[in-house]
């Protein structure tokens, strides 16, 4: 990885990893490159230094750990329900809210300006953050901090356990209740990074007409929040209503 030009740390960069996350870096410059998006990439022998490449890198030491966290929390569920735990858990939606009570957005360097355009930008940076650690600490440390630090202090595992995820069968269901036929369309694919990963924008379709959309790391993730956002804003009023 090239040299990221160095910054000061401020006194909420160290506050937040003794505070929030309970240890003080010392490969601070990893870290740097964690909290800087790519709208503020700097650049370092003719590469962009942001926090994409440690974002993939942690996504997937956060799938792993989530995964056996889950199988030992669980012994008896089977695969479709750890399964969908997981992608409730590991989901941007989910990983935005928990960067939010971590309080991760405000220390990400980003183009000012145009928050709204970074919907994803506090979950992106959470993944590079684990990504950061796994480099300085290894993956027990890590381990030990995902489950201690994040899952069991911002994250009810069991209330999650209890939520309903499955917006998209849900929203059919209605569909067919309501004689309505439901569809989803893939309406644009894009790729976010150098290593080719894809985000796909996926619109909920009602008896041909277009509702709400959502953005993914896959389609199946892209349709369910397509489905939530249309359940919750045209499914759920109409049943209230009854």
């Amino acid at each position: 990885m090239p040299l990221f030009v160095r910054r000061r740390e401020s006194p909420e960069f160290y506050r937040f990893f003794r505070n929030v996350l309970g240890f003080t870096p010392r490969r601070t410059e990893l870290y740097h490159i964690a909290l800087t998006h790519s709208s503020s990439s700097a650049v370092s022998h003719g590469h962009r230094i942001n926090n994409e490449r440690l974002e993939y890198l942690g996504d997937a030491v956060l799938g792993a750990i989530v995964a056996e966290y889950l199988y030992r929390k669980y012994p008896m569920k089977g695969e479709g329900f750890l399964t969908e735990m997981r992608s409730k858990i590991v989901s941007r939606k989910s990983l935005g809210d928990l960067a939010r009570k971590m309080g991760l957005p405000e220390l990400v360097e980003h183009q000012r300006g145009q928050e709204g355009a970074f919907k994803s930008l506090g979950g992106d940076a959470f993944e590079a953050l684990i990504g950061a650690v796994y480099l300085e600490k290894g993956f027990r440390f890590t381990r030990r901090f995902i489950i201690d630090k994040l899952l069991c202090t911002y994250l009810d595992i069991d209330q999650i356990a209890q939520t309903d995820w499955n917006f998209k069968g849900k929203l059919i269901d209605w569909g067919q209740k309501n004689r309505k036929k439901v569809t989803f369309e893939i309406v644009r694919t894009m790729v976010r990074d150098r290593e080719g990963r894809r985000e796909y924008e996926c619109r909920v379709n009602i008896d041909g007409k277009p509702q709400q959309s959502a953005v993914g790391y896959t389609i199946k993730s892209a349709e369910q929040l397509a489905a939530e956002k249309t359940y919750k804003a045209i499914a759920e009023p109409a049943n209230e209503t009854k």
